[in-house]
């Protein structure tokens, strides 16, 4: 939360440049609180995992938040019941009537396919297209993430010979964007994914920036200058125990997997995990949260303007 003092104050403009988030009174006066608006785009085969991990995180902040979780009408989930489908979630034709301050549309397992062969690409192309007019804030995740470059920007997916699995260490390179706001110049992150990006597609897009990177997982967080659209290649919202399940899951399935690097101590699976990203899991969306959504969307969502019409 912002730190409320007078503008003429000479601790104001010491603080600002340091990157501490202050806020002069007339602003914080002419400020109207209401609960924030986020919609969960939950396309991961377990979808309650997944909730509960998000909501998790967005919970971490004294903002209020409102989720609404949607699903894809083209395609009929599998690992969930329905009957919590039926309850908690809604349908694009639902909701594409209403406009929300924050949206996050989450990874599936599907790298190995081309983006057009997925049963619902042309159902997420749409509602990728509604969130530039109606969310003020987009994060895209993972596999969410590389089709929402693909989609915006025709950034093409690289395929990996080997399975990017495990926890690597990423430098911060634009420490004074308010969503690495707190971050260690060296922060930790879990991957699991078998695709990701050129670093010379995205350096040669002028609407995109990378804030975060590391020298072997590649760019892993990038926004447009706005923070408009959030792009994280990776899975900051795992829980301790995610990585693990996975890795198990595949060695009861005969499938070839080494044990995610970096995760348990001397990388031996039969030995504890270290969870070491949580603090940075948390402070990404609580930044994401205060700067990008509570502090830019206006009070009236129906003011709203479209992504490309940014200045």
């Amino acid at each position: 939360m912002p730190l409320i003092i007078p503008r003429e104050l000479p601790a104001y403009e010491v603080l600002s440049s340091e990157n501490v988030f202050v806020m002069h009174r007339q602003r914080a006066q002419s400020q109207h609180i209401r609960p924030l608006r986020i919609l969960i785009l939950n396309l991961m085969p377990s979808k309650i995992i997944t909730e509960t991990q998000l909501a998790r995180l967005l919970a971490n902040s004294p903002l209020q938040v409102q989720l609404t979780f949607l699903q894809t009408a083209s395609h009929l989930p599998t690992h969930t019941p329905q009957e919590h489908m039926k309850a908690f979630y809604k349908t694009f034709a639902e909701v594409q009537g209403e406009r929300f301050d924050g949206m996050i549309i989450t990874g599936a397992p599907l790298e190995d396919m081309d983006y057009e062969q997925v049963d619902y690409w042309r159902e997420l192309c749409d509602i990728m297209e509604y969130s530039k007019e109606n969310v003020y804030s987009t994060i895209h995740l993972c596999w969410g993430a590389l089709a929402g470059l693909y989609y915006h920007f025709g950034i093409r997916k690289v395929s990996f010979a080997q399975k990017l699995f495990g926890v690597y260490p990423h430098r911060v390179v634009r420490p004074a964007n308010p969503l690495v706001r707190g971050f260690d110049e060296v922060f930790y992150a879990p991957h699991s994914r078998w695709a990701g990006v050129d670093r010379a597609d995205i350096e040669a897009c002028d609407r995109l920036r990378i804030l975060a990177d590391s020298a072997v997982a590649g760019p892993m967080l990038l926004s447009t200058d706005s923070g408009r659209q959030i792009f994280v290649i990776g899975h900051p919202e795992y829980d301790k125990y995610t990585l693990d399940a996975e890795y198990r899951r595949d060695v009861a399935a005969g499938r070839p997997i080494l044990p995610p690097v970096n995760y348990y101590p001397n990388d031996d699976p039969a030995q504890e995990p270290v969870f070491r990203w949580r603090a940075h899991g948390h402070l990404l969306y609580t930044n994401w949260l205060n700067y990008y959504v509570y502090q830019n969307t206006p009070y009236d969502l129906g003011e709203l303007a479209a992504v490309d019409e940014e200045v």
